[in-house]
């Protein structure tokens, strides 16, 4: 059973006044605990049903091996568990954190289709590797040997991380570049502590860095260097940027104080976690406390900035969402979680105006109804002129999506190719830009995804990379030895 749940019975049981001999009162706690007690990661894992088509893993980005270190779990074989789990996924209890299961490994579980409820994979997942670290079991990062090539990357998330990892284990010296002061890109900045405890991430970073990789931190590609001088420097190059432009409301009073960006607002929050000085979250700016807090949006950022506006002490936090709940593109679960924490929901509503001159005081909001499927099969929704009321407001937070940053312009690099939505352009087979050694991946390339698919990308991005520059190295020792010739 779970000994913290027991522990806390037995306190609450030695609370109180004595009516009975204090080790037989906490002897029936112990029988609620061990009755009432939620089930072990062992328990849990051994509800697998070891299915003959593993739909947890097709539906997995990673195609981690789930049924097999859920049955390892099961049989207590912990360590195996954990070096299975840690051979598909470079990050794996971080995963086990944050990835939406609910729409990936759980919701695609044999057992949830019969309805007897899901194997809880990700807790699951946590736990193995929360074991590891505590037992000692996961390894300092040994590189392969020397091959003497260099590799450069751009952007210390998830991507950049994981390729990281992979090139400094083939032998190649790698240099990671972020412009913040700490890596792990949006895991350290962008998600809330309490889904993700920020020394989990940090312990990660670290392990890289004792491994000999190099983070070049508080480091502006464009300003610090250009995109072509590390191109001279390095033997080739990742982008991993991830996607960081807000994107924009257009309506009245959008500029007024007040109304804010979700990333400014999670950062500062971050930061102050960090015990760092926060002078936009101590002046009352980007802080929620004894505010009427309107979020909008419905995508898992949203639900961070509400989840964070509670635990802030905000008076009241609503979240305006243009569609209904069957069709927001966050996780269900976030969204249970929230509402259980006091969260009011404003479904099919979207802003036209804010309120209040300089200060904002009020979203004038207007109802939504759903109208025909758009170009991606979702019902389009449109303005319901009937359907109009106002939410009072001291702190509005728009967490509509993020968009990739103009790189041509801010890397100082006008020859680097992207779409017409601003993502890096490259071959679908070799993962390269239009430069040649220049590589791209996760966000930056796809558009804003999911953590777990950006550590797939670094994970086949790696694989790209050393191809590539095997081939490089193997072209350069038969010009050498024409030319001996």
């Amino acid at each position: 059973m779970a000994k913290d749940v027991m522990l806390q019975f037995v306190d609450v049981a030695q609370a109180f006044p004595p009516k009975r001999d204090p080790e037989m009162r906490a002897q029936d706690f112990r029988e609620i605990a061990e009755r009432y007690a939620p089930p072990t990661a062992e328990d849990q894992a051994g509800r697998c049903s070891q299915c003959g088509v593993p739909y947890c893993t097709v539906h997995c980005p990673l195609h981690n091996h789930i049924p097999d270190w859920l049955r390892l779990t099961a049989e207590g074989r912990l360590r195996e568990a954990y070096e299975l789990s840690n051979s598909t996924s470079t990050m794996p209890e971080i995963c086990g954190r944050i990835c939406p299961q609910d729409r990936l490994c759980e919701g695609n579980c044999v057992i949830e289709s019969s309805g007897h409820g899901t194997v809880t994979i990700g807790s699951v997942e946590k736990f193995i590797t929360d074991t590891a670290w505590e037992e000692g079991w996961v390894e300092p990062l040994q590189p392969g040997p020397a091959r003497g090539q260099s590799v450069g990357v751009i952007g210390a998330g998830p991507a950049g991380l994981t390729a990281a990892e992979y090139l400094r284990v083939l032998g190649y010296d790698v240099h990671v570049y972020d412009r913040h002061d700490r890596a792990g890109g949006l895991l350290t900045y962008g998600i809330p502590g309490f889904k993700l405890e920020k020394h989990i991430v940090t312990r990660r970073t670290d392990r890289l860095a004792a491994g000999g990789i190099v983070f070049h931190l508080g480091f502006d590609v464009g300003k610090d260097a250009t995109l072509e001088q590390l191109r001279h420097k390095h033997d080739a190059l990742l982008i991993a940027t991830g996607v960081y432009k807000p994107r924009a409301i257009k309506a009245p009073g959008v500029g007024a104080n007040g109304v804010v960006d979700a990333l400014d607002y999670l950062i500062a929050s971050n930061r102050k976690s960090f015990g760092d000085s926060v002078p936009a979250f101590e002046d009352g700016s980007l802080n929620a406390a004894g505010k009427n807090v309107v979020v909008i949006g419905g995508g898992d950022t949203a639900m961070d900035c509400v989840r964070t506006a509670i635990r802030q002490g905000a008076e009241s936090v609503k979240c305006l969402y243009r569609r209904d709940r069957a069709n927001m593109p966050g996780s269900q679960r976030e969204t249970a979680n929230a509402e259980e924490e006091g969260v009011e929901f404003v479904w099919l509503s979207a802003p036209e105006a804010f309120e209040g001159g300089e200060q904002v005081k009020a979203v004038k909001a207007v109802g939504m109804r759903l109208g025909a499927p758009d170009a991606s099969g979702r019902r389009a929704p449109e303005p319901d002129p009937d359907a109009k009321f106002d939410v009072p407001a001291d702190l509005v937070i728009k967490a509509l999506g993020f968009d990739p940053e103009d790189l041509p312009v801010l890397f100082n690099a006008p020859e680097l190719g992207v779409t017409r939505w601003g993502t890096v352009r490259t071959d679908a087979r070799t993962m390269m830009s239009n430069l040649d050694g220049v590589f791209a991946a996760g966000d930056i390339v796809k558009g804003a995804s999911l953590v777990v698919q950006a550590i797939r990308d670094g994970r086949d991005v790696s694989e790209r990379m050393h191809a590539w520059l095997k081939g490089q190295k193997a072209a350069h020792a038969a010009r050498n030895k024409m030319e001996a010739a």
